[in-house]
């Protein structure tokens, strides 16, 4: 039986792999990577670090240098979080194409690393990948915190992604999730402004590539929604840092579609 990993560099996917290691081995298990070309400046370490840790065969997908901008374009869509276009273009695409190019669903088990809180998504993501078998080791016992694994990877000597440290729950994009809503990048704007700014810029030359006034984030205050640009939002919270929708929380979750008709699209029905 051949064991894949889908690893997106947090410490869900190393605690992931290390489960599945101890159960089946190495022989047979394979840790694929999608790369976004989007993380953070310690994300190759990490995976690679965790990669010595786990063992197996590690297989990066690098989307030929493409980031999360380039899909936008090429879409001529910018991602938010109903519509994630990058992580299906860089993510979730070439992950199934890896799959049907190189696995049998017959002899082939796939793990996700949601954990325990999340079976909602675990649920939600297993139309998406079938004909393959779909399991989560971290929603078996031992039932575990992101605070103890965090604490499991400092006792094997792993330094820890320097997004946790700035309070993100997730290491992906550099903490630039398109579907991480206003709490998530106005941590972004504080922790790391050159990182938002970046960002800030290109969806500006998104705006006027396309000549519409869309963005990544939405104001919702009055009952209506309404874009929001990173432009926009930077002003209003550099005056007022508390003026955001702090139920706009930070959730990442690549690996599972957003976009209703993608599972349908991916099962054959019309």
């Amino acid at each position: 039986m051949k064991h894949v990993v889908s690893f997106s560099g947090g410490v869900g996917s190393w605690a992931t792999g290390r489960r599945v290691a101890q159960k089946y081995g190495t022989d047979d298990l394979v840790l694929l990577v999608a790369d976004t070309n989007t993380e953070a400046d310690d994300w190759r370490p990490f995976v690679d670090a965790c990669h010595a840790d786990i063992g197996g065969e590690l297989i990066m997908l690098d989307n030929d240098g493409k980031d999360i901008w380039d899909t936008f374009k090429d879409a001529r869509f910018i991602g938010n979080s109903r519509v994630d276009v990058c992580s299906r273009v860089l993510k979730r695409e070439p992950l199934r194409a890896w799959f049907e190019e190189t696995c049998d669903p017959e002899n082939t088990i796939v793990y996700l690393g949601f954990d325990w809180t999340e079976e909602h998504r675990l649920h939600r993501a297993r139309p998406y990948w079938e004909p393959w078998h779909i399991e989560s080791p971290l929603c078996d016992p031992p039932y575990l915190q992101k605070a103890e694994l965090l604490e499991e990877l400092d006792s094997v000597g792993i330094p820890r992604p320097k997004l946790y440290a700035a309070g993100f729950p997730h290491n992906n994009c550099g903490g630039a999730c398109v579907k991480g809503g206003q709490a998530q990048w106005r941590r972004l704007l504080f922790t790391d402004p050159r990182r938002y700014a970046y960002h800030e810029d290109k969806e500006e030359e998104m705006r006027e590539f396309l000549d519409k006034n869309v963005s990544i984030l939405r104001d919702r205050t009055g009952g209506e929604s309404t874009p929001l640009t990173l432009r926009s939002f930077r002003e209003r919270i550099t005056k007022e840092p508390s003026l955001f929708d702090k139920d706009d929380g930070d959730a990442c979750s690549c690996m599972t579609p957003m976009e209703p008709r993608e599972i349908h699209v991916q099962l054959g029905s019309p």
